[in-house]
């Protein structure tokens, strides 16, 4: 065999390998996958370097190698706090922070259809009536709309709120795997429903009365169902637009990011369940119901701008692995 060929193929992957392993603790998924497969090569071109070749410098430079890669792929993982910590203070806010635009796109389309849906309803009576009968509506402004949120008690109603969301919200975001339609129709029938409440409680003199029980919780919650709809509507645009490259990869480190986005919105969903529970039914002072949204919604915003813009300049992605030195290549 000759040596200097054989150091000549490979020594790039060697090299690789080591930058890998010496960066092991701040891996993406992929750089980790990679990791293993370059141990697992290097531990086969040990083998063949020993049976074919005397030199005593290259084999002790793989042994240590090896033995290095080894330990790593085979050590001791982070501690969890560590995991969780950069869950909060990277990941999730990065996966945000990139998708800005998309969900604050969906919030102001999502906010005029619902004022428009509102004010056709309160404009045209013939509406009103072929939404539901005068009695079923007068019913609704009137008593159900309100002792919505005081029916339950409050812990069983949080958590009620919590789960449903977290799961409306995970599947709008799976739904973008089908080239994101479903994820529209969710996100138009939300906003729909929005409209039509609005609109029959304004039609009957009840507008504070809706502002006042919609907004504490509603800011907080909307901004979740708009960023899982932008998670869901980003995760189909990259099957029809993978940028720099292949489509399936593409797909694999975008899914990864929305789920990142997925996980992240059990805890924002919470606090809105929890609001929800607590607060909007149980808060008799209007202002301080809906000064308890407004903080709410502040400070998440805060969060992901603050944590967001950081990560994302530092080029985290939610995902690690839309890695910079991918080559770029035709869908």
């Amino acid at each position: 065999m000759d040596v200097d060929a054989y150091v000549a193929a490979h020594h790039l992957e060697w090299a690789r390998l080591e930058r890998l392993i010496n960066r092991s603790r701040k891996l993406s998924g992929i750089e980790i996958d990679e990791m293993v497969e370059l141990y697992q090569r290097t531990a086969t071109h040990l083998s063949v370097v020993r049976s074919a070749s005397p030199d005593p410098v290259l084999v002790g430079r793989l042994s240590s190698l090896v033995a290095r890669g080894q330990a790593t792929v085979s050590g001791s993982h982070a501690p969890l706090w560590r995991d969780a910590g950069r869950f909060v203070t990277v990941s999730f806010p990065a996966a945000a922070y990139r998708l800005r635009w998309w969900w604050l796109s969906i919030a102001v389309i999502g906010n005029l259809i619902s004022l428009a849906v509102a004010i056709w309803i309160v404009q045209d009576p013939a509406v009103q009536a072929s939404l539901g009968a005068p009695s079923m509506v007068r019913d609704l402004v009137n008593h159900k709309f309100a002792s919505y949120y005081t029916d339950h008690q409050a812990s069983a109603f949080a958590f009620q709120v919590w789960v449903n969301n977290v799961w409306v919200s995970a599947q709008t975001i799976a739904f973008g795997i089908l080239l994101g339609i479903p994820v529209v129709l969710v996100l138009f029938a939300n906003q729909l429903n929005v409209g039509v409440d609005a609109g029959f409680m304004f039609a009957y003199g009840k507008g504070d009365i809706f502002f006042g029980l919609i907004l504490p919780h509603g800011m907080l919650e909307l901004t979740g169902v708009y960023l899982a709809g932008a998670a869901g509507l980003k995760l189909g645009w990259t099957i029809i637009d993978p940028g720099g490259l292949p489509r399936g990869r593409a797909l694999a480190a975008e899914g990864r990011a929305m789920a990142t986005i997925a996980i992240g919105l059990i805890g924002v969903l919470c606090v809105s369940g929890l609001i929800e529970g607590f607060v909007t039914g149980y808060v008799p002072v209007t202002w301080l119901r809906i000064g308890i949204g407004v903080l709410a919604e502040t400070a998440f915003l805060t969060y992901v701008i603050r944590f967001g813009r950081q990560a994302v300049r530092a080029g985290a992605t939610g995902d690690e692995g839309l890695t910079p030195d991918t080559v770029p290549v035709s869908a």
